[in-house]
């Protein structure tokens, strides 16, 4: 259990480029359809997105979204690590964004 670090839901590169991207992209390592994109691995252990679950009697659970756009498509094999992308994009950024949102636990209130 990771506590007050950085955990990683979806690691997802050399996305084709779109407005936004769609639900339901298949949990595997090279996807074509409904959208071209690469899929590493994930802080649950797996291929693909895993959404927010935040633990039991956490309260508000934060959430930081960053994207990067690229001079270039990135060589990495299915499944890659979080060091692999992040040496693999260095040197590469051309421009950056971020989103933070917050949740807390589902409660079974309305």
């Amino acid at each position: 259990m990771l506590l007050g670090g950085t955990f990683i839901h979806w690691r997802a590169w050399n996305i084709s480029p779109l407005g936004e991207i769609p639900r339901g992209i298949t949990p595997r390592a090279n996807v074509e359809q409904p959208v071209h994109v690469m899929q590493g691995m994930n802080d649950f252990g797996r291929i693909g997105y895993d959404g927010p679950c935040p633990p039991k009697g956490h309260g508000v659970h934060y959430y930081h979204f960053k994207v990067y756009i690229l001079d270039r498509k990135l060589n990495l094999n299915p499944g890659a690590s979080r060091e692999e992308l992040e040496k693999a994009i260095k040197g590469h950024v051309i421009q950056c964004g971020s989103l933070w949102g917050s949740t807390r636990e589902n409660k079974g209130h309305g």
